[in-house]
């Protein structure tokens, strides 16, 4: 069996996700898990050969003449990874015990036999601190092994005949014709329990809290692709109700251009995004999730609001270098986000969005709504300070940030305000509009993205969307004929134009804006158009479903950290949207 190291990083159409709202695991085609954090989102990672540390967990066909398939069991994050081999064909089902539990980490694999029987190599070499801390303090008592990984504690149940070397365990399994083998790992920062956990036990449990987490969904388009982006999203949501932008860290954007990011953070703008797609549908868990995070960080933050927190509602680390990492091919190696010195105007109205959109599905409780009073407050005193914004670029008066307020702003005064509040409100959302209209309208008519900045940006096509102005007003369809004209190709769009280069050349197109056009062309009545432009960018994924923030349009590949919690949320409201008429 090859050592773990040896698990080279693939290209990232090739992963698939296991995750439990607690934490999230990448596997690839050899049956190698090569990423994980455990306990936690943001702990440090366990298994982190994707980003060229140390640690993986693989169950690899004996046969290494196979080829590789996969697929997930409908509405769930339960994956069969599939060889066939020269000998038959093999399956492991895959999942991380479900829900979570925040300070353990169970991981289920089973080993099914599916056509003749079915020879596997077993590979266990968990690293802690990102690949620093080797497995120690082993034990095999009755076929169950235990031990210490760094500060976590370790038990493998279902490997009893493997053997150690240097802290990795290995073995080879033989599981006769239709039959199965179960192991479980299980990883906690505290003390387990006396007794290991039973794998038909862990699998039921898993299966039914799976069954119940992703709702059936009303009317939508590629029902199956939108389950399958609810349940990345349910996976994504830990039960503190914060919602992880993505599972990595450090994949890059651009290769060698020096962005890595680092998204197992809750942003909430990104969660905002989420539950009002989920809310184009109805009033499902995940809303009520955001609701309560994103409430409780406006009541304790007001107008100091963080554009980010940790699931548990705590500060982003800073940014720093992760020591013995190598990184992906083409990208770094850092964790933590320099978020917090950021200052994003755009998620105050983010945030009045979806307590708009809970309110009209009857979800907005009395200390909701002063979460909502307090965003408003905190608008009116801050409206006229640089941001960010959505792009979390140099801090300017970005003209999509002012109008997403606006469109906040009416969105909570039609969703159950006072009569006073209504007036108030809707007085301050013209303001913010009569604003950015006298100094971020192009000549030609469409919106700019600031007052010294005269491109146009995707990003402006949510004003329009969300109601800040109407859809037939002649800025949103000058902005929207803007936008396919000069941000557009072969079906896929940019967020901006950063030179004279070619788009493609600059960055990778921004699945995000794929699904904004769509919608925003759906609003106008443009069906087909907008059919077109949601099947272009539903495609733009691997062989798991899963999307990244960027599209290499050239090489056809994903690039940035996956899965990309906004991509899934804006390819489920587009599903949702599209199956209606369009509003314009």
């Amino acid at each position: 069996m090859a050592a773990a190291p040896d698990f080279r990083p693939e290209v990232l159409r090739e992963y698939a996700l296991l995750a439990d709202g607690e934490r999230g695991a990448l596997i690839g085609p050899r049956g190698d898990i090569v990423w994980m954090c455990a306990p936690r989102w943001d702990s440090d990672a366990v298994f982190s050969t994707l980003i060229g540390g140390a640690g993986a967990y693989a169950v690899s066909p004996a046969d290494p003449w196979y080829v590789w398939g996969g697929y997930y069991e409908e509405a769930t994050l339960i994956w069969h990874s599939r060889w066939m081999t020269s000998s038959g064909a093999i399956e492991c089902r895959e999942a991380l015990a479900f829900p979570g539990d925040p300070h353990t980490a169970v991981v289920l694999r089973r080993v099914q036999a599916v056509d003749g029987p079915a020879e596997v190599r077993v590979l266990l070499d968990p690293r802690g601190g990102f690949g620093r801390q080797s497995l120690s303090r082993l034990s095999c008592d009755d076929g169950v092994w235990t031990g210490r990984v760094g500060p976590l504690y370790l038990r493998w149940s279902g490997a009893g005949t493997a053997r150690e070397d240097g802290g990795v365990l290995t073995c080879t399994l033989t599981v006769p014709d239709s039959s199965y083998h179960d192991l479980v790992l299980e990883l906690s920062d505290r003390p387990l329990s006396p007794h290991p956990m039973t794998a038909p036990q862990a699998w039921e449990a898993t299966e039914h809290h799976w069954r119940r987490s992703v709702p059936e969904l009303g009317a939508t388009i590629g029902r199956r692709d939108a389950q399958h982006a609810y349940a990345v999203l349910r996976g994504l949501t830990s039960t503190s109700g914060g919602m992880v932008a993505a599972v990595t860290t450090s994949l890059p954007e651009r290769a060698e251009a020096g962005r890595n990011y680092d998204y197992r953070y809750t942003w909430i703008r990104d969660q905002c995004y989420a539950a009002q797609a989920v809310a184009a549908d109805g009033p499902h868990p995940l809303l009520d999730d955001a609701v309560a995070f994103i409430a409780e960080r406006v009541l304790d933050d007001g107008p100091s609001l963080r554009p980010a927190y940790t699931v548990t509602g705590g500060q982003v680390p800073d940014m720093h270098k992760l020591p013995h990492v190598r990184g992906y091919p083409g990208g770094g190696n850092r964790a933590g986000n320099g978020i917090n010195d950021q200052f994003q105007l755009d998620a105050f109205g983010e945030a009045l969005l979806l307590f708009a959109a809970a309110a009209r599905h009857d979800r907005l409780g009395t200390e909701h709504w002063r979460a909502v009073e307090t965003t408003v407050d905190a608008i009116g005193k801050r409206r006229d300070e640089p941001d960010t914004g959505v792009w979390e670029l140099d801090a300017e008066h970005w003209a999509h940030s002012r109008l997403i307020c606006a469109a906040g702003l009416r969105a909570v005064a039609k969703a159950g305000a006072t009569t006073a509040q209504a007036a108030s409100w809707t007085a301050l959302a013209d303001a913010i509009v009569a604003e950015t209209t006298r100094d971020c309208l192009h000549p030609s008519g469409r919106w700019q993205r600031s007052p010294s900045d005269t491109e146009v940006d995707a990003a402006l096509l949510l004003p329009a969307l969300r109601g800040a102005v109407p859809a037939d007003d002649p800025r949103s369809v000058a902005t929207l004929d803007a936008v396919r004209e000069e941000l557009t190709q072969d079906g896929y769009v940019y967020r901006f134009r950063h030179d004279q280069r070619p788009l493609y050349e600059a960055e990778g197109a921004f699945l995000l804006c794929g699904f904004f056009t769509a919608l925003a062309t759906h609003q106008q009545g443009w069906e087909i158009e907008a059919r077109a432009w949601f099947e272009r960018n539903r495609a733009a994924c691997g062989p798991a479903g899963l999307y990244s923030e960027e599209y290499d349009v050239n090489q056809r590949q994903l690039r940035g950290n996956i899965p990309q919690a906004f991509v899934h949320a804006l390819m489920l409201e587009a599903a949702c949207r599209l199956a209606r008429p369009g509003t314009s």
